[in-house]
């Protein structure tokens, strides 16, 4: 404690509770070519849905790594996800993936692939793509459209000289009217003496346009014919003066904005109001009454899932003007205004080195806290960095591969060409305990197409270690009948028989096998370390990650205290209850801690270091079963036999 200089009572409180926590060890990670949401950019998914929900629904060119992520999520719920996108070489690069704007004019490359990279390169505005751009690369975003009511005047309004309502029919004739300048295709018009609300399906000119409907009612002339906004029933009131404005002499600030799924791709209804963002403010800096913040520009990056706000709106007298003017936002005609989004593209398939970027985003352990890399159609090049790069560097998480496609899925080679194609794609990658490689690609439903397809099997085989987590613990075998069962499948483009199983368990690939009346199952629990060692099984290699994962992190609280007798005492008190609690829970059969002056000499105490050394014996799952039946004459004692053979 502190020296005290006069007399007095002194409390300190020391905390000597230290535990060594439980680790994750059931999270995966995957860096994948999806349709829609964040690039390059880690995002938590907990289920298939809300996989739906963020990145869209796959087709052919996204399928394999779209239903390997939704594979490991049929056994558990916590997945990092990093969409990959096609980067741009140059500034008319066909080849990239571009988001969706609101300038059917203007073909220049755009790409904002995330929010974050939104806020630092774009959130003061881009020039000539319109005022919005969809929120994220891809084709789906030309779906959407966006209308905007920026008055009162817009969000209702009476159309002049007399309208001509026929029986029966879509066609609408005007005298003395302006319907080219006063209406746009979207508005409603109350048709004929019983106001009937049929929306605009198109606007010939000044003196003609066609409805969505037919009117069905008496052929009537009528005059003073109100036209309102397309959305004006989903909204509570026409846009005024918001209170923040009002406050400060201004007026005419509140707006009303519509978001629509045009062509169905979201929702798969054409015409689905995906999002209505009622009373927003041209004026910066607005705040409603209890404090949010309601200038469209900053509402619609912070809470739309669709667009993000580029440029004012041209012809929208003061938007963007502080909302401490004493101006008039409303002032002028300011009609509706209606964007549609085009020149969205998904880009051409990512190459290994759009992969690569993606899945450097899980290489920092202090980052991000993951246990399974998911390689999904990895080819050798990703696969080798997966290795090498990311779990290798972490040495805390394994990467989970499988065989390309070619070697397993339709191989019309020779007999056995699946385990030489197999085998020989094994041996381009390193020998590591921190990599599993399966053998085959499975064929599963596709509900979102109503096909089927061929997926990379390693989603799967991921998640039998985490049914083995949830089940058991790390240190059990994900392998075999009781944990190693595939879910989903119909078949396996490959069903390795037993010289097979052979061939290829000797190269420490782990089959993937369907046995009749059994299930399909993974029949192996191997990782590429091609050394004789413990740590060529999954169960003892991820025995060693969770040991040394959690004692890491408790052993950092050491740091910066004394190298003395104490602390090293402390260490061992902490660390050999949790090895024998693993012991009890059978991951190891025995250990030993070691943490004394016998390691710890005055030259370690002296280069400021710290020494445990921990003696680990991991149990060993079995993979050989030999059954000895022996049989014996009617007289034969059986302590003459048992043991002799």
């Amino acid at each position: 404690m502190a020296f005290q200089v006069s007399p007095g009572v002194n409390v300190s409180e020391i905390d000597l509770t230290t535990i060594i926590p439980a680790v994750s060890t059931s999270t995966g990670a995957i860096a994948g070519h999806f349709r829609w949401g964040p690039a390059n950019k880690r995002t938590l998914i907990d289920s298939e849905d809300t996989l739906v929900k963020t990145y869209y629904q796959p087709n052919t060119n996204t399928a394999a790594d779209f239903f390997t992520a939704a594979n490991f999520l049929a056994y558990g719920n916590s997945l990092y996800v990093v969409r990959v996108v096609r980067a741009n070489t140059s500034a008319s690069d066909a080849n990239a993936a571009r988001n969706a704007i609101t300038n059917s004019a203007n073909t220049k490359l755009t790409i904002i692939r995330n929010d974050d990279e939104y806020v630092e390169k774009f959130s003061d505005g881009i020039s000539g793509v319109g005022p919005f751009v969809a929120k994220y690369p891809g084709e789906i975003g030309n779906s959407l459209r966006l209308s905007v009511c920026p008055t009162a005047n817009a969000f209702e309004s009476t159309l002049s000289g007399g309208l001509t309502f026929t029986n029966n029919s879509t066609t609408v004739t005007g005298t003395s009217t302006a319907f080219s300048t006063q209406l746009i295709v979207g508005d409603i018009v109350l048709c004929g003496p019983d106001k009937q609300q049929i929306k605009i399906a198109s606007i010939t000119n000044a003196t003609s346009l066609v409805l969505q409907s037919k009117y069905i009612g008496n052929t009537a002339v009528s005059s003073n014919v109100t036209r309102r906004w397309e959305y004006f029933n989903y909204v509570p009131a026409a846009p005024g003066t918001s209170t923040s404005v009002s406050r400060n002499g201004g007026s005419n600030d509140e707006m009303h904005i519509a978001i629509v799924d045009e062509d169905g791709r979201f929702s798969g209804i054409a015409n689905t109001i995906l999002e209505i963002h009622a009373g927003l403010s041209k004026a910066n800096g607005t705040t409603d009454e209890v404090g949010n913040n309601i200038y469209y520009r900053q509402y619609l990056n912070n809470n739309s899932r669709y667009v993000w706000w580029v440029s004012h709106l041209g012809g929208y007298t003061n938007a963007g003007v502080a909302h401490t003017r004493a101006v008039n936002f409303g002032a002028g005609t300011q009609p509706v205004a209606s964007y549609n989004f085009s020149y969205g593209r998904d880009g051409s398939t990512p190459r290994a080195a759009d992969y690569i970027n993606g899945y450097n985003l899980f290489k920092s352990a202090e980052s991000v806290d993951v246990s399974l890399l998911l390689g999904a159609g990895a080819d050798s090049t990703r696969a080798v960095h997966l290795i090498n790069n990311i779990a290798e560097y972490r040495k805390d998480c394994i990467a989970v591969l499988s065989p390309l496609q070619t070697d397993v899925v339709n191989n019309s080679g020779y007999a056995g060409a699946e385990v030489d194609d197999i085998v020989a794609f094994r041996n381009t990658l390193p020998s590591t305990s921190y990599a599993v490689l399966d053998s085959g690609w499975k064929y599963q439903y596709d509900k979102y197409n109503d096909l089927y397809r061929f997926v990379p099997a390693n989603g799967d085989t991921a998640g039998t270690m985490v049914r083995t987590d949830l089940e058991r613990d790390p240190w059990y075998s994900p392998a075999g009948y009781n944990r190693g069962q595939i879910k989903n499948v119909i078949r396996m483009a490959y069903n390795p028989n037993k010289t097979d199983r052979d061939q290829l368990y000797k190269k420490g690939i782990n089959p993937i096998v369907t046995f009749p009346g059994e299930g399909t199952v993974l029949f192996g629990d191997k990782t590429l370390l091609a050394k004789p060692s413990a740590f060529d099984r999954i169960n003892v290699r991820r025995l060693f990650i969770v040991l040394e994962k959690a004692i890491a992190t408790a052993a950092k609280y050491t740091l910066f205290e004394f190298n003395d007798a104490f602390t090293r005492a402390q260490f061992k008190a902490l660390v050999e209850p949790f090895l024998r609690d693993v012991q009890g829970r059978r991951g190891i059969t025995d250990f030993r801690v070691v943490c004394d002056d016998s390691n710890n000499t005055p030259e370690v105490i002296d280069r400021n270091e710290f020494i445990g050394d921990i003696y680990i014996k991991p149990a060993r799952s079995i993979n050989f079963i030999q059954l000895n039946f022996v049989a014996v004459r009617t007289g034969v004692d059986f302590s003459e036999v048992v043991g002799k053979f």
